[in-house]
């Protein structure tokens, strides 16, 4: 306890939710009464004025002077905090609560002048709860007015949002900017008359020297693709893709169905004909069906997002070449050489590209086969136990029929839907309703469909469990040797590859601290390899191949 004769170190909270004019002159004055107020005890020493100004209360995350109060409250840097009223400090009241605890646990005293209440007295939190709560629920009775507010004006076609390339807003309107328009009609020009893809696009802006809007960091495919996708090119407005989901943590989340989107067709002058932003919507949805055709998703390879360029910390992609003789092959090469070439240097100065080898992927797997033959070559213990377990999978399993079970689940949903049609037909629930209902069924059935039709297989499979048994052995022994590559057991067993420039790749895999080393070796450099190294024997078939490899780990160097 402090003898009355002792100094009080104070300090003293202000805060307005805006920046416009009248509430700085209202912050200013609030500075101006706190500075008299605490001259006037002279018993009181000011240690600091923290001011936030245009930021909410309803969260403390972006209140940095707050938080700097905060954490000089904990440093014992003053002994009182002083401040208008509770909904100045926070209108959350779990903040409230959990703040004044931890500042009063530091042996920090805070006052609330207008709601009089003091932490040093006994009734202070229950007091600080009622508060706090009236604070709290005017802060989301604001907010809903502030969304129905937003509401209505986007409906009268008020715009929301930011300058973008093309359209500079102003007063709520979208008013053309030419010089963004050219680039616009550009951007299309180059996607439907050229029929360039749009990291060529984006690179060919790059290089030229043309500039991104002020809010654009540089010319990417993401970029772009937003531009071809963009519906306020063609005259229209769309508002609403994006909605706070919490007016206590104003995170803002993508509006996907929760809430209707505004549309109004025909708002503003256009910079792109309705007929040209129909057409490259037409050709960028072809070029994604085609591109899933030929290469399928992302994850699809057992190495995808998985090999790392060293230089660059690009992924690699995958895609199939031609070699001279017009036979087909997998490749894998750095995403950052794939979309900008070579490095080179643009007009700015900055440097962009890779020059990163490719990688066969018929070479990469030889090596994860021959690095997990020599991982497994003392594994007959693993080999048993991996069998052991498939036996007690397939007792266990062979006690279930789960395929009843999903026919049953079914049968229930052509029910359920044979009823809605009956509603809707008597007009007890609209046809609105009916479709909605009908399209979450049809996707429940097909989720049920594809359970039903795997445990049909199980089952089948289960109905000869000695067979099944000798399946598996077989293929443990054959993955365990190197023989066998199964795209889903090597996506999950390899950490990460890092790919170096002179071909040599570092390979890390899940579980095991030890890291391979390997080298994919060519004509005279293989030659010179095999005088250089002395090479430890190994186990295990020998897979032919039309490279040398030759990788490294703990136990020393290995040739395949």
């Amino acid at each position: 306890m402090k003898n009355h004769t002792d100094v009080i170190r104070v300090a003293v909270y202000c805060r307005v939710s805006t920046d416009k004019l009248d509430q700085a002159n209202s912050l200013e004055s609030q500075q101006r009464f706190f500075d008299a107020y605490i001259s006037r005890n002279p018993l009181w020493e000011l240690v600091e004025i923290y001011v936030d100004e245009g930021i909410t209360g309803t969260n403390t995350l972006k209140r940095d002077s707050f938080n700097r109060m905060v954490q000089d409250g904990r440093d014992r840097k003053f002994d009182m905090i002083i401040t208008k009223e509770v909904s100045r400090f926070a209108r959350n009241l779990l903040d409230s609560i959990a703040y004044t605890r931890e500042l009063r646990a530091c042996g920090v005293r805070l006052l609330f002048m207008n709601d009089n209440i003091d932490t040093d007295q006994p009734d202070h939190e229950f007091r600080l709860a009622m508060m706090a709560s009236l604070a709290q629920e005017e802060s989301r009775k604001t907010s809903e007015r502030v969304k129905w507010g937003q509401r209505r004006r986007m409906e009268q076609g008020v715009v929301f949002g930011r300058d973008m390339l093309g359209y500079d807003v102003r007063d709520g309107k979208l008013i053309v900017n030419e010089n963004g328009a050219e680039i616009v009609r550009l951007i299309y020009h180059k996607y439907l008359d050229e029929g360039k893809g749009c990291h060529v696009i984006a690179n060919e802006l790059r290089d030229a020297g043309i500039p991104t809007s002020r809010f654009m960091k540089e010319w990417s495919y993401t970029v772009i693709l937003r531009v071809l996708k963009n519906e306020k090119y063609c005259g229209d407005l769309v508002q609403q893709k994006t909605y706070t989901q919490s007016y206590l943590s104003h995170k803002k989340k993508a509006n996907k169905g929760e809430l209707d989107y505004v549309v109004i067709k025909n708002h503003h002058e256009p910079i792109i004909s309705r007929e040209r932003f129909e057409a490259a919507q037409l050709e960028l949805e072809r070029r994604r069906q085609l591109h899933c055709q030929k290469n399928g998703f992302a994850n699809r390879y057992a190495l995808s997002g998985k090999m790392i360029c060293a230089a660059c910390g690009g992924t690699f992609v995958h895609s199939v070449k031609k070699s001279p003789n017009g036979a087909k092959y997998e490749n894998w090469t750095c995403i950052t050489k794939n979309r900008q070439g070579k490095p080179r240097t643009l007009g700015s100065g900055e440097t962009v590209g890779c020059d990163t080898v490719n990688l066969r992927d018929a070479d990469v797997k030889l090596i994860l086969r021959h690095i997990l033959a020599d991982v497994m070559r003392d594994g007959e213990e693993l080999h048993h136990a991996v069998l052991a377990t498939v036996k007690e999978v397939l007792r266990v399993c062979a006690g279930k029929n789960n395929a009843e079970y999903f026919e049953n689940e079914i049968k229930k949903l052509e029910t359920k839907k044979e009823k809605l049609l009956d509603m809707c037909l008597s007009g007890d629930i609209e046809v609105s309703d009916y479709k909605k209902a009908c399209k979450r069924l049809s996707a429940e059935r097909r989720d049920l469909t594809g359970k039903l039709n795997k445990e049909k297989a199980n089952r089948d499979l289960l109905n000869d469990s000695e067979d099944a048994m000798e399946r598996a052995g077989g293929f443990v022994r054959a993955l365990s040797t190197g023989e066998e590559w199964d795209e889903i057991f090597y996506r999950n067993i390899v950490e990460k590859i890092y790919v170096h420039k002179d071909s040599t790749i570092d390979v890390h895999l899940k579980l095991i601290p030890e890291k391979w080393q390997a080298k994919i070796l060519k004509g005279r450099e293989t030659e010179r390899f095999e005088k250089e190294q002395n090479f430890l024997p190994q186990g295990g078939a020998s897979v032919p191949i039309s490279v040398s490899v030759a990788f490294s780990s703990g136990m020393g160097m290995v040739k395949r």
